[in-house]
């Protein structure tokens, strides 16, 4: 035994499990008072925020809630949202936040597979729930939210949510986090090609990512933060503990509209706010429309794909400074961020662009990022071209996929974590995407990147969205063929399109087929393209 192990081992007073539920107890001790939540004529602070998630962990245990059980949330950005990322994991249940844009087969798929005891749900949602529920095959709890705000209707004789705080024991003994690996969310992926596999979240990596927002982000103490950004997706990326651990204010927007956002931004001086590149067009539109009435500068941070240069000039004219980072729901949102470098500053706007494209470096509390050819586990040259997986390891990383041990398995094969993300490695490090491994277009034999030519797109002033994905092709095998949402009023002919991509690829990756239309989106602004290539190939 080592001198440094003799009798100098663990005990409470030197070692107390990593929680963000610890950030709550803290934040409503040294800032009762200060604000928590704003939602219309919501308006609380720590100290009522404090006492509302501990009625409800206090509700959850009198109701049969034990340790591990799982608790589904079914709510848009709404206070009790926010209140579940507490109150839930104090009565030692896991929450399972589902996405509010989901069928009744999938929430049901979802309930079962999570064997769920407890389901909050948003009376607007009650006969989303009521298909789901016909289709559950054991006994779930179910609670509603009736939102007064948006000014709803109990949906028929289910307990209101309200009454199910009032419903909690004076004196509970809540559940404390024994240890730091045990679950404290459940996350459900797409399931773009199948039934959606259950990712699994714990405590430590929960508490870690918190600090990296606040960490990758250079968060002041009391931020007044907008919920654009789900707080289904990943647990909102860690933000419901990240604001609250730095007291600040969680300002819940219901509905998502360019407009709402602009004047949330203005009414509550928000100072920071998450969301993906549509938001950000959303809200160009909005300024467009004369409806922007901020004078002050927000920071946002963005992921999926990178901003184009005109984008990113605009919301800086707009008075938005952006921070690009990247992730996936297997590592708690985002683990990846594009470090700006003083240097850049001196860049033009075009430059910077492309710097920007670059997902990065690993966040602090992430170990290590690397480009790997999954084939034999070895590094790619750092040369900028050389394309392999992404792949990723440390304590940011979800625990696995739950019950299905094959897909865990493959997703950890050789000590790290298998994005699926197709990218090179710069020489200075930075990481940058250049596929999904399904989304590399092979024509005649040919590698095409589907963000390459994407990115080429983006840059016509009258595109507003666009997604490149594979058309079968007898001869060439598949070929590119662009979805182009443009700009309202906008007008751009097929030949058009065709011409200015000339200009800008090699002609042999340029789309021999446009297609001008809404592109589909999910609810965190990502662009389906399953539903496209569904649609080449004649598929529902």
């Amino acid at each position: 035994m080592s001198q440094y192990d003799e009798h100098l081992g663990m005990n409470e007073a030197n070692y107390q499990p990593l929680s963000p539920i610890s950030f709550m107890y803290r934040t409503a001790k040294a800032f009762p008072n200060a604000q928590a939540v704003a939602y219309g004529d919501v308006c609380y602070d720590y100290a009522t925020a404090l006492e509302r998630v501990t009625k409800l962990a206090g509700a959850l245990i009198a109701a049969g809630v034990g340790r591990n059980d799982t608790v589904s949330f079914f709510l848009p950005n709404i206070p009790q949202m926010f209140e579940a990322h507490y109150g839930v994991p104090m009565s030692g249940g896991v929450l399972n936040a589902i996405n509010t844009r989901l069928d009744a087969a999938t929430v049901a798929f979802i309930l079962n597979h999570a064997v769920s005891k407890v389901l909050v749900f948003d009376s607007a949602l009650g006969s989303v729930v009521d298909e789901a529920m016909s289709m559950v095959d054991h006994e779930v709890l179910l609670i509603q939210v009736v939102d007064l705000v948006a000014d709803q209707k109990p949906h028929g004789d289910v307990l209101e949510y309200e009454a199910f705080l009032a419903s909690s024991p004076e004196q509970v003994e809540l559940r404390p986090c024994l240890d730091e690996w045990d679950a404290i969310a459940l996350n459900y992926t797409s399931g773009t090609t199948g039934n959606p596999k259950g990712v699994v979240y714990h405590h430590r990596g929960a508490y870690l990512n918190a600090i990296g927002n606040i960490v990758t982000w250079d968060l002041p103490k009391h931020p007044r933060y907008l919920w654009t950004l789900p707080m289904f997706h990943c647990n909102g990326w860690c933000f419901p503990w990240t604001i609250t651990e730095r007291a600040g204010v969680h300002v819940c927007l219901r509905q998502i509209t360019g407009q709402d956002i602009m004047d949330r931004i203005a009414e509550e001086q928000v100072s920071h706010m998450c969301g993906a590149p549509i938001i950000m067009q959303m809200m160009l539109d909005a300024v467009s429309g004369g409806l922007s009435r901020h004078d002050h500068e927000v920071a946002m941070m963005t992921a999926a794909a990178p901003p184009p240069a005109t984008v990113l000039g605009s919301m800086k004219k707009a008075g938005f400074a952006i921070t690009h980072v990247y992730g996936l729901t297997e590592i708690y949102g985002p683990a990846v961020v594009c470090e700006w470098q003083e240097a850049w500053n001196k860049l033009s706007l075009n430059e910077q662009a492309e710097k920007m494209a670059r997902q990065g470096i690993n966040y602090s509390v992430q170990e290590d990022i690397a480009v790997m050819n999954p084939e034999n586990m070895t590094k790619v040259p750092m040369d900028g071209t050389t394309m392999g997986e992404v792949m990723l390891r440390g304590n940011i990383t979800m625990k696995g996929y739950l019950k299905n041990p094959k897909a865990t398995d493959e997703a950890f094969a050789g000590g790290w974590f298998h994005t699926g993300d197709l990218g090179v490695w710069h020489p200075d490090g930075y990481v940058q995407l250049k596929d999904r491994s399904k989304d590399i277009i092979i024509s005649g034999g040919e590698n095409i990147s589907s963000i390459e030519v994407e990115d080429v797109i983006y840059k016509h002033p009258d595109v507003a969205g666009v997604a490149v994905v594979a058309k079968p092709d007898e001869k060439w095998g598949e070929t590119p063929c662009a979805f182009i949402e443009l700009r309202p009023g906008a007008t751009v002919t097929e030949e058009e399109m065709k011409e200015f991509c000339r200009t800008h690829l090699a002609h042999y990756k340029c789309p021999r087929h446009f297609e001008f239309s809404s592109l589909p989106k999910t609810s965190t602004g990502k662009i389906q393209k399953f539903v496209l290539r569904n649609q080449l190939r004649g598929e529902s």
